[in-house]
């Protein structure tokens, strides 16, 4: 018989290709007082920035990690630096970006899809914004597009308002890490009524080796006003653990609209402890598009809280697990108002021996009379050694309610592999057949670059498995 060619024989093709660790300045590793009290210093943060890092440190330390997830215990924070500086500042000329890093970003496609279809573009590497573009209408329409830093020095009474808010400092272990340690990251304003055509876009690229990520995405959708927003995640494969603990904070007010797309695709010796969170208005609307690739581990459920009447969100994810990933992922929704609705479509994919785990919480309150909630969640196992679990909590405090909950799990169907192959397809490509089929309902959400990275990702990993 013959041999199967394993994950990590595969040429990740872009994505694992790493620069020099070359940078301006990083910080030692570890967590310290002194070591946050640093990256405040170097960051030139205001004081009540460096009070809520110092609050957040106090609460990391007294706080457990979680057991109920994967085995975090790989993890050593004495080994981790949090804070590395590149050898750049930020630019808004394509040009001023240094050559090694302007290549990483070329090679990952930034520039051409900005050029393409985005209204605009940040890009950053490591713990730093390096480069941030947007078009002159939006500006001239009020819209606010830029980096975390930026954002506490211009517009502070906004970022004081909602930072850590949303997502609150003690809600676990990492994101009081997060609170403490964060760089970088996107700030998103978009003013009452504005509707942007096009999306905005960022992209975050580690580079550094036994280091960690944790960027600040903040974006508010006044009322009326409508954003697609991408993020775009990778990070080539050390030997090291790396860790990424970002935050999302996402506020869409009366009859607005927003849309989040993901693309995660870190290395398989990445921890992906990622926290995102949305609130929602009265007749508002948050969709989130998820595709989790790469990782050793990942942790991550986005959730929504409906606190408007007539309030909506849906979750469209898909998470791919190849030998020695363990992608626990999931979604949360809070139903808080009368005829809230969510819709919640979850699929997953593991094969030599990964794990795919989905995790959700349904909440509906007593006073949402008349919501509705739908939740599907399948999952595809590749072979006989890989793992896949379904763990829904569904917390319905109300009788007045429509909700269903359908799961399922399955093998690919040999009578379908057998009746393509006997239409002259060959075994490897109708099981990626199967398999893009599988995923089609996840991909077509997604903008068409990113549809197309996402199926050569699967065509990638599916090298992989089959042989």
């Amino acid at each position: 018989m013959e041999e199967k060619t394993y994950l990590e024989e595969v040429d990740r093709n872009i994505y694992d290709f790493k620069n020099k660790d070359d940078y301006d300045y990083k910080i030692k590793k570890g967590l310290t007082k002194e070591i946050v009290e640093e990256i405040s210093r170097q960051k030139n943060d205001p004081d009540w920035m460096r009070e809520i890092r110092l609050k957040a440190l106090d609460i990391y330390n007294s706080l457990e990690l979680p057991t109920w997830g994967p085995d975090l215990s790989v993890l050593d924070m004495d080994e981790i630096a949090t804070y590395v500086r590149p050898k750049s500042k930020l630019n808004s000329s394509w040009e001023d970006v240094p050559e090694d890093i302007k290549d990483t970003f070329e090679k990952l496609g930034i520039p051409e899809a900005e050029k393409k279809s985005l209204a605009g573009v940040g890009a950053q590497y490591d713990s730093e914004v390096v480069y941030h573009s947007m078009k002159e209408d939006l500006i001239k329409q009020g819209v606010i597009y830029t980096d975390m830093e930026t954002a506490v020095r211009e517009y502070p009474d906004i970022v004081k308002e909602h930072f850590m808010k949303c997502v609150p400092v003690n809600d676990h272990k990492f994101v009081a890490l997060h609170a403490a340690v964060w760089s970088g990251g996107s700030f998103v304003y978009v003013p009452k009524g504005v509707k942007l055509d096009f999306p905005l876009q960022s992209y975050f690229r580690l580079n550094s080796p036994e280091s960690g990520q944790f960027e600040h995405t903040l974006i508010i959708v006044e009322e009326g006003a409508s954003l697609h927003f991408i993020e775009g995640c990778s990070a080539p494969k050390y030997n090291k653990v790396n860790l990424h603990a970002g935050c999302v904070e996402l506020y869409v007010k009366d009859n607005a609209y927003l849309r989040y797309s993901t693309i995660e695709n870190w290395s398989k010796n990445m921890l992906n402890l990622n926290t995102k969170k949305a609130i929602i208005g009265k007749n508002a609307q948050v969709d989130w598009v998820s595709g989790s690739f790469g990782s050793k581990i990942s942790m991550l459920y986005p959730m929504s809280i409906l606190n408007g009447e007539n309030a909506k969100t849906e979750y469209t994810g898909i998470s791919f697990a190849g030998g020695g990933q363990n992608l626990d992922t999931g979604f949360k929704v809070i139903h808080n108002a009368p005829n809230t609705s969510s819709v919640i479509n979850s699929k997953s994919i593991s094969k030599n021996g990964g794990k795919c785990t989905y995790r959700s919480l349904v909440r509906i309150a007593e006073n949402a009379k008349n919501s509705k909630s739908t939740v599907s969640c399948e999952s595809l196992m590749l072979d006989d050694i890989s793992v896949s679990d379904t763990i829904p909590v569904n917390d319905i405090r109300t009788d007045d309610v429509e909700f269903s909950h359908e799961a399922t799990i399955g093998k690919l169907s040999d009578k379908a592999i057998f009746y393509l192959m006997s239409r002259g397809l060959t075994e490897e490509d109708a099981k990626a057949m199967i398999v893009r089929g599988f995923a089609y309902p996840i991909s077509k959400e997604l903008p068409i670059e990113y549809a197309v990275e996402m199926n050569n990702l699967i065509n990638l990993e599916l090298k992989g498995a089959i042989g």
